[in-house]
Protein backbone atom coordinates (compact mmCIF):
# COMPACT_ATOMS: atom_id res chain seq x y z
CA UNK A 1 0.00 0.00 0.00
CA UNK A 2 1.51 3.56 -0.77
CA UNK A 3 2.06 5.75 1.51
CA UNK A 4 -0.66 8.90 1.47
CA UNK A 5 0.37 12.17 -0.34
CA UNK A 6 1.20 14.62 1.83
CA UNK A 7 0.04 18.09 1.27
CA UNK A 8 2.06 21.38 2.46
CA UNK A 9 0.23 23.51 4.29
CA UNK A 10 0.15 26.15 1.59
CA UNK A 11 -1.62 23.91 -0.58
CA UNK A 12 -4.57 26.51 -0.98
CA UNK A 13 -2.92 29.39 -1.33
CA UNK A 14 -1.01 27.17 -4.47
CA UNK A 15 -5.09 25.96 -5.67
CA UNK A 16 -6.27 29.52 -5.26
CA UNK A 17 -3.57 31.30 -7.99
CA UNK A 18 -3.80 28.07 -10.56
CA UNK A 19 -0.96 25.88 -9.73
CA UNK A 20 -0.21 23.41 -11.23
CA UNK A 21 0.92 20.71 -8.85
CA UNK A 22 2.23 17.02 -8.59
CA UNK A 23 3.92 14.47 -6.34
CA UNK A 24 7.39 14.91 -5.33
CA UNK A 25 9.28 13.52 -2.37
CA UNK A 26 5.60 12.01 -1.07
CA UNK A 27 4.28 15.60 -1.41
CA UNK A 28 1.85 17.20 -3.40
CA UNK A 29 3.98 20.38 -4.08
CA UNK A 30 3.63 23.15 -7.19
CA UNK A 31 5.71 22.27 -10.34
CA UNK A 32 4.80 25.92 -11.95
CA UNK A 33 2.66 29.06 -11.81
CA UNK A 34 3.11 31.01 -15.07
CA UNK A 35 5.62 28.86 -16.66
CA UNK A 36 9.04 27.72 -15.40
CA UNK A 37 11.06 30.14 -17.88
CA UNK A 38 9.36 33.31 -16.51
CA UNK A 39 9.58 32.02 -13.17
CA UNK A 40 13.45 31.25 -13.11
CA UNK A 41 13.77 34.84 -14.49
CA UNK A 42 11.58 36.28 -11.65
CA UNK A 43 14.39 35.08 -10.04
CA UNK A 44 17.34 35.99 -11.63
CA UNK A 45 16.37 39.54 -12.27
CA UNK A 46 13.67 40.24 -9.38
CA UNK A 47 12.37 38.13 -6.52
CA UNK A 48 10.63 34.71 -6.50
CA UNK A 49 8.98 32.57 -3.65
CA UNK A 50 9.13 29.13 -3.54
CA UNK A 51 7.31 26.52 -0.88
CA UNK A 52 9.97 24.49 1.24
CA UNK A 53 7.79 23.46 3.48
CA UNK A 54 8.19 19.72 2.29
CA UNK A 55 11.83 20.31 3.78
CA UNK A 56 12.19 18.61 7.35
CA UNK A 57 13.23 20.74 10.83
CA UNK A 58 15.39 19.38 13.04
CA UNK A 59 16.22 20.35 16.79
CA UNK A 60 18.97 19.07 18.32
CA UNK A 61 20.12 20.11 22.27
CA UNK A 62 22.25 19.01 24.68
CA UNK A 63 25.68 19.44 26.16
CA UNK A 64 28.41 18.45 23.72
CA UNK A 65 26.07 18.45 20.92
CA UNK A 66 28.77 20.26 18.56
CA UNK A 67 30.64 17.40 19.40
CA UNK A 68 28.64 14.70 19.06
CA UNK A 69 27.34 16.57 15.39
CA UNK A 70 31.19 16.44 14.30
CA UNK A 71 30.89 12.70 14.44
CA UNK A 72 28.02 11.79 12.23
CA UNK A 73 28.50 15.21 10.09
CA UNK A 74 31.31 15.69 7.53
CA UNK A 75 31.39 19.63 8.40
CA UNK A 76 32.69 21.08 11.37
CA UNK A 77 29.70 21.67 13.10
CA UNK A 78 31.50 23.24 16.69
CA UNK A 79 32.96 25.46 14.79
CA UNK A 80 30.42 26.98 14.44
CA UNK A 81 29.52 30.59 16.42
CA UNK A 82 26.06 31.14 17.37
CA UNK A 83 23.48 32.26 14.51
CA UNK A 84 26.11 30.89 11.77
CA UNK A 85 25.44 27.73 9.49
CA UNK A 86 27.10 26.04 7.44
CA UNK A 87 26.21 22.93 3.91
CA UNK A 88 27.44 19.83 5.31
CA UNK A 89 26.33 15.96 4.39
CA UNK A 90 25.65 12.91 6.58
CA UNK A 91 27.27 9.84 4.89
CA UNK A 92 27.03 5.88 6.28
CA UNK A 93 30.41 4.11 6.77
CA UNK A 94 31.40 3.45 3.12
CA UNK A 95 31.40 7.37 2.66
CA UNK A 96 27.85 7.34 0.59
CA UNK A 97 25.92 10.24 0.98
CA UNK A 98 22.88 9.83 3.13
CA UNK A 99 21.64 13.36 2.98
CA UNK A 100 22.98 17.13 2.33
CA UNK A 101 21.72 19.13 4.79
CA UNK A 102 22.05 22.91 6.25
CA UNK A 103 22.66 23.09 9.68
CA UNK A 104 22.76 26.36 12.17
CA UNK A 105 23.59 26.75 15.42
CA UNK A 106 21.19 28.50 17.43
CA UNK A 107 22.89 28.69 21.01
CA UNK A 108 26.07 26.62 22.68
CA UNK A 109 24.19 23.92 23.34
CA UNK A 110 21.32 23.78 20.38
CA UNK A 111 21.38 23.52 16.20
CA UNK A 112 18.32 23.35 13.86
CA UNK A 113 19.27 21.44 10.83
CA UNK A 114 17.11 21.59 7.32
CA UNK A 115 17.47 18.39 5.75
CA UNK A 116 15.72 16.94 2.44
CA UNK A 117 12.08 16.22 2.45
CA UNK A 118 12.53 12.76 1.25
CA UNK A 119 14.80 12.09 3.68
CA UNK A 120 13.14 13.02 6.71
CA UNK A 121 12.70 9.18 8.36
CA UNK A 122 16.12 8.09 7.10
CA UNK A 123 17.71 11.01 8.34
CA UNK A 124 16.26 10.93 12.24
CA UNK A 125 16.30 6.99 12.37
CA UNK A 126 20.31 7.52 11.21
CA UNK A 127 20.76 10.23 13.82
CA UNK A 128 18.68 8.50 16.69
CA UNK A 129 20.43 5.44 15.92
CA UNK A 130 24.15 7.44 17.03
CA UNK A 131 22.64 9.67 19.07
CA UNK A 132 23.79 9.67 22.89
CA UNK A 133 21.23 9.59 25.73
CA UNK A 134 22.59 13.06 26.52
CA UNK A 135 21.44 14.39 23.52
CA UNK A 136 17.63 15.37 22.41
CA UNK A 137 17.14 15.33 18.57
CA UNK A 138 13.34 16.21 17.95
CA UNK A 139 11.92 16.09 14.58
CA UNK A 140 9.55 19.21 14.32
CA UNK A 141 8.63 19.12 10.54
CA UNK A 142 5.29 19.37 10.69
CA UNK A 143 5.00 22.44 12.83
CA UNK A 144 6.54 24.36 10.35
CA UNK A 145 5.63 26.08 7.17
CA UNK A 146 8.62 27.11 4.71
CA UNK A 147 8.99 29.15 2.16
CA UNK A 148 12.46 30.52 -0.04
CA UNK A 149 12.66 34.42 -0.98
CA UNK A 150 15.20 33.99 -3.67
CA UNK A 151 16.52 37.10 -6.07
CA UNK A 152 18.14 40.42 -6.06
CA UNK A 153 15.33 42.49 -4.70
CA UNK A 154 15.05 39.79 -1.75
CA UNK A 155 17.39 41.84 0.85
CA UNK A 156 15.03 44.99 -0.51
CA UNK A 157 11.31 42.81 0.19
CA UNK A 158 12.57 41.88 3.53
CA UNK A 159 13.06 45.21 4.44
CA UNK A 160 9.82 46.49 3.40
CA UNK A 161 8.40 43.95 4.98
CA UNK A 162 10.13 44.18 8.57
CA UNK A 163 10.19 47.85 9.66
CA UNK A 164 13.65 48.42 7.18
CA UNK A 165 15.64 45.40 9.08
CA UNK A 166 18.29 43.31 6.82
CA UNK A 167 17.92 39.36 6.98
CA UNK A 168 20.55 37.53 8.33
CA UNK A 169 24.25 37.53 7.07
CA UNK A 170 24.81 34.77 4.61
CA UNK A 171 24.68 31.67 5.87
CA UNK A 172 22.93 33.08 9.52
CA UNK A 173 19.96 32.36 10.79
CA UNK A 174 17.68 34.68 13.30
CA UNK A 175 14.66 34.44 14.94
CA UNK A 176 12.13 37.10 14.98
CA UNK A 177 8.66 37.79 16.37
CA UNK A 178 6.52 39.64 14.15
CA UNK A 179 2.60 39.40 14.32
CA UNK A 180 1.95 37.60 16.84
CA UNK A 181 4.74 34.37 15.27
CA UNK A 182 7.87 32.97 16.51
CA UNK A 183 9.61 32.77 13.24
CA UNK A 184 13.05 31.62 11.70
CA UNK A 185 14.71 33.44 8.97
CA UNK A 186 18.22 31.82 7.35
CA UNK A 187 20.11 33.22 4.33
CA UNK A 188 21.37 30.69 2.38
CA UNK A 189 19.68 30.13 -0.53
CA UNK A 190 19.61 27.22 -3.62
CA UNK A 191 19.45 29.19 -6.49
CA UNK A 192 22.46 31.03 -7.42
CA UNK A 193 20.93 34.10 -6.16
CA UNK A 194 21.09 36.40 -2.73
CA UNK A 195 17.87 34.79 -0.60
CA UNK A 196 16.51 33.71 2.14
CA UNK A 197 14.07 31.15 4.09
CA UNK A 198 11.56 31.79 6.56
CA UNK A 199 10.36 29.24 8.98
CA UNK A 200 7.39 29.82 10.25
CA UNK A 201 4.32 28.57 12.40
CA UNK A 202 2.18 26.11 9.92
CA UNK A 203 -0.90 27.35 10.78
CA UNK A 204 0.58 30.43 9.50
CA UNK A 205 1.84 29.56 6.42
CA UNK A 206 -1.07 31.34 4.22
CA UNK A 207 -0.74 34.63 6.01
CA UNK A 208 2.49 34.97 5.34
CA UNK A 209 2.72 33.81 2.15
CA UNK A 210 0.58 36.05 0.93
CA UNK A 211 2.05 38.95 2.40
CA UNK A 212 5.33 38.29 0.60
CA UNK A 213 3.79 38.07 -2.84
CA UNK A 214 1.73 40.87 -2.11
CA UNK A 215 4.79 43.08 -0.88
CA UNK A 216 6.17 41.96 -4.76
CA UNK A 217 7.47 38.36 -4.82
CA UNK A 218 6.46 36.34 -7.31
CA UNK A 219 5.37 32.51 -7.22
CA UNK A 220 7.91 30.01 -8.30
CA UNK A 221 7.68 25.85 -7.96
CA UNK A 222 9.54 23.24 -8.23
CA UNK A 223 9.89 23.42 -12.05
CA UNK A 224 12.12 27.06 -11.88
CA UNK A 225 13.93 25.53 -8.64
CA UNK A 226 15.17 22.72 -10.45
CA UNK A 227 16.71 24.79 -13.73
CA UNK A 228 18.02 27.68 -10.73
CA UNK A 229 19.84 25.38 -8.83
CA UNK A 230 21.93 23.42 -11.59
CA UNK A 231 22.77 26.53 -13.41
CA UNK A 232 24.41 27.40 -10.04
CA UNK A 233 25.81 23.32 -10.19
CA UNK A 234 24.03 22.50 -6.74
CA UNK A 235 23.64 18.81 -6.40
CA UNK A 236 20.11 17.33 -6.19
CA UNK A 237 20.06 14.46 -3.20
CA UNK A 238 18.79 11.38 -5.21
CA UNK A 239 20.20 12.44 -8.43
CA UNK A 240 23.70 13.84 -7.89
CA UNK A 241 24.27 12.30 -4.07
CA UNK A 242 23.23 8.90 -3.37
CA UNK A 243 24.68 6.36 -1.00
CA UNK A 244 26.88 4.74 -3.78
CA UNK A 245 28.91 8.34 -4.08
CA UNK A 246 30.95 10.19 -1.61
CA UNK A 247 31.23 14.38 -1.28
CA UNK A 248 34.65 13.80 -2.95
CA UNK A 249 33.63 11.95 -5.83
CA UNK A 250 30.80 14.85 -5.94
CA UNK A 251 33.26 17.87 -5.64
CA UNK A 252 32.31 18.77 -2.38
CA UNK A 253 35.19 18.31 -0.62
CA UNK A 254 34.63 22.07 0.86
CA UNK A 255 32.16 20.22 3.56
CA UNK A 256 34.42 17.43 4.54
CA UNK A 257 36.98 18.62 7.45
CA UNK A 258 39.20 15.92 8.40
CA UNK A 259 40.82 18.24 11.30
CA UNK A 260 38.10 17.76 13.83
CA UNK A 261 38.62 14.39 14.48
CA UNK A 262 37.26 10.57 13.54
CA UNK A 263 33.24 10.88 12.03
CA UNK A 264 31.40 8.08 10.13
CA UNK A 265 33.08 7.75 6.69
CA UNK A 266 36.03 9.09 7.18
CA UNK A 267 38.55 6.59 6.40
CA UNK A 268 37.07 6.03 2.71
CA UNK A 269 36.94 9.83 2.09
CA UNK A 270 40.79 10.72 3.19
CA UNK A 271 41.72 7.27 1.19
CA UNK A 272 40.17 9.09 -1.80
CA UNK A 273 41.36 12.54 -1.27
CA UNK A 274 44.84 10.79 -1.06
CA UNK A 275 44.71 8.98 -4.02
CA UNK A 276 42.35 10.88 -6.07
CA UNK A 277 38.56 9.22 -6.40
CA UNK A 278 38.12 6.79 -9.66
CA UNK A 279 35.59 8.90 -10.87
CA UNK A 280 33.93 12.64 -10.40
CA UNK A 281 30.60 14.92 -10.98
CA UNK A 282 31.54 16.48 -13.82
CA UNK A 283 29.77 19.56 -15.24
CA UNK A 284 28.98 19.57 -19.50
CA UNK A 285 27.49 21.38 -21.76
CA UNK A 286 25.76 20.97 -25.28
CA UNK A 287 27.65 22.09 -28.15
CA UNK A 288 24.87 22.27 -31.01
CA UNK A 289 20.95 22.22 -31.51
CA UNK A 290 19.84 19.87 -29.63
CA UNK A 291 16.56 18.52 -27.21
CA UNK A 292 17.00 18.72 -23.32
CA UNK A 293 19.52 16.54 -21.51
CA UNK A 294 17.90 14.29 -18.51
CA UNK A 295 19.01 12.31 -16.16
CA UNK A 296 19.69 9.07 -16.54
CA UNK A 297 20.68 9.44 -20.88
CA UNK A 298 24.03 7.98 -21.31
CA UNK A 299 27.14 9.86 -21.90
CA UNK A 300 29.66 8.21 -24.60
CA UNK A 301 33.11 9.41 -24.83
CA UNK A 302 34.92 7.84 -28.22
CA UNK A 303 31.56 5.71 -29.13
CA UNK A 304 32.08 4.00 -25.84
CA UNK A 305 29.79 4.40 -22.84
CA UNK A 306 31.29 5.78 -19.75
CA UNK A 307 28.64 7.19 -17.40
CA UNK A 308 24.74 8.50 -17.05
CA UNK A 309 23.43 12.15 -16.45
CA UNK A 310 22.71 13.07 -12.99
CA UNK A 311 21.10 16.18 -13.58
CA UNK A 312 19.89 18.00 -17.26
CA UNK A 313 18.47 20.54 -18.73
CA UNK A 314 18.22 23.17 -20.90
CA UNK A 315 19.49 26.09 -19.18
CA UNK A 316 16.93 29.41 -19.40
CA UNK A 317 19.95 31.71 -18.72
CA UNK A 318 22.36 30.24 -20.76
CA UNK A 319 20.10 29.35 -23.60
CA UNK A 320 21.97 26.00 -24.03
CA UNK A 321 21.81 22.46 -22.36
CA UNK A 322 23.58 21.76 -19.75
CA UNK A 323 23.78 18.78 -16.99
CA UNK A 324 26.25 16.98 -14.60
CA UNK A 325 27.15 13.00 -14.75
CA UNK A 326 29.96 10.94 -12.51
CA UNK A 327 32.76 10.31 -15.45
CA UNK A 328 35.88 8.11 -14.91
CA UNK A 329 38.17 11.07 -13.68
CA UNK A 330 40.38 11.24 -16.34
CA UNK A 331 37.34 12.77 -18.34
CA UNK A 332 36.39 14.97 -15.69
CA UNK A 333 38.19 17.82 -17.00
CA UNK A 334 37.70 20.56 -18.56
CA UNK A 335 37.23 20.34 -22.43
CA UNK A 336 36.27 16.78 -22.76
CA UNK A 337 34.43 15.95 -26.10
CA UNK A 338 31.50 13.93 -25.27
CA UNK A 339 28.21 12.79 -26.50
CA UNK A 340 24.98 12.60 -24.89
CA UNK A 341 22.76 9.90 -26.34
CA UNK A 342 19.41 11.36 -26.30
CA UNK A 343 16.48 8.73 -27.24
CA UNK A 344 18.80 6.54 -29.52
CA UNK A 345 20.64 10.15 -30.92
CA UNK A 346 24.03 11.10 -30.65
CA UNK A 347 24.65 14.44 -29.75
CA UNK A 348 27.81 16.64 -29.24
CA UNK A 349 29.04 18.10 -25.61
CA UNK A 350 31.50 18.93 -23.71
CA UNK A 351 32.86 18.75 -19.96
CA UNK A 352 33.04 22.42 -18.54
CA UNK A 353 33.63 24.06 -15.39
CA UNK A 354 30.86 24.55 -12.56
CA UNK A 355 29.14 26.38 -12.04
CA UNK A 356 27.33 26.84 -15.18
CA UNK A 357 26.38 30.27 -13.62
CA UNK A 358 27.64 32.37 -11.20
CA UNK A 359 25.93 35.90 -9.52
CA UNK A 360 27.14 38.83 -11.67
CA UNK A 361 28.87 36.92 -14.12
Amino acid sequence: MQDEVKQTPLRAQHEAIGARMMAFAGWNMPVQYRGIREEHEAVRTRVGIFDISHMGQFFVEGPAVGQWLDTVLTNHANALEPGRGQYTLMCNEKGGVIDDLIIYRTSADAFFLVVNASMIDTDLQWLQQHCPQDITLRDESVNWAGMAVQGPESAALYAKLFDGTEPPARNGIAEITSDGDTCLVCRTGYTGEDGFEFFCPAASGGKWWQCFLDGGAEPCGLGARDTLRLEASYPLNGNDLSPERTPIEAGLKFAVKFDKGDFIGRDVLAEQVENGPAVRLAGFKMTGKTAPPRAHYPVLHQGEVVGEIASGTLSPTLGEGIGMGYLPTALAAPGTPLEIDVRGRRFPAETVKKPFYKRGS
